[in-house]
């Protein structure tokens, strides 16, 4: 007898895994991740040396405001994972793009909030001068917040080109790059508000 062939047909094969977007945006999100990575690390180091200090200056933010952005961008990304998600499944581009604009109104949100939090600290007389805490703070803080304002302008590019039909399961490399970029910079506002703000 002969033995019954457990391969599958070529067709049927499983495709290979790759992350989606194009690969240059990776590479691009891993040397931002290290930038704050490295960043991340000079603040702990930082806090090691004057944990007193740091404690102190932490009860100062305002913890409020920081878990409110962290809320709006958790928004922000399921938004636009919903707007990935209704272009290649479904090829609904009137969707997406409903759910695009979600995520830019969260951004948007944040920014709003941010610059109160800034209007506060610098009403206040504080400057990257002021102390230790300060200058990480407000370092990282505007680091992160000027890539939310590139977040915010890909994100408006998508949502136009989306608008336009321009995207299709097939041809979604750009879309789900953009939106790439996006969860990234939700990912390290989540490591960061709870290393500057909370964590004692």
């Amino acid at each position: 007898m002969t033995p019954t062939s457990t391969a599958l047909p070529e067709s049927a094969e499983a495709p290979a895994l790759a992350p989606p977007g194009d690969l240059a945006i990776w590479f691009f999100i891993l040397a931002e991740l290290l930038a704050f990575a490295v960043f991340f690390a000079a603040y702990a180091f930082a806090r090691a040396k004057n944990p007193d200090l740091f404690d102190e200056m932490q009860r100062t933010l305002n913890r409020d405001a920081g878990a409110a952005n962290t809320l709006l961008l958790i928004t922000a990304s399921w938004c636009v994972a919903r707007g990935v998600h209704a272009v290649v499944k479904y090829n609904d581009s009137a969707k997406a793009s409903r759910w695009l604009l979600g995520g830019i109104a969260g951004g948007a949100g944040f920014l709003v909030i941010k610059l109160f939090e800034y209007s506060h600290v610098f009403g206040a007389g504080i400057t990257l001068s002021t102390n230790t805490f300060y200058m990480f703070y407000i370092s990282l803080t505007f680091f992160h917040f000027m890539h939310v304002i590139l977040g915010m302008v890909i994100l408006t590019v998508l949502w136009a080109q989306t608008r336009k039909g321009l995207y299709t399961p097939d041809s979604a490399n750009g879309l789900e790059s953009g939106a790439a970029y996006w969860h990234m910079v939700d990912l390290v506002w989540i490591v960061l508000f709870p290393l500057v703000y909370v964590m004692r």
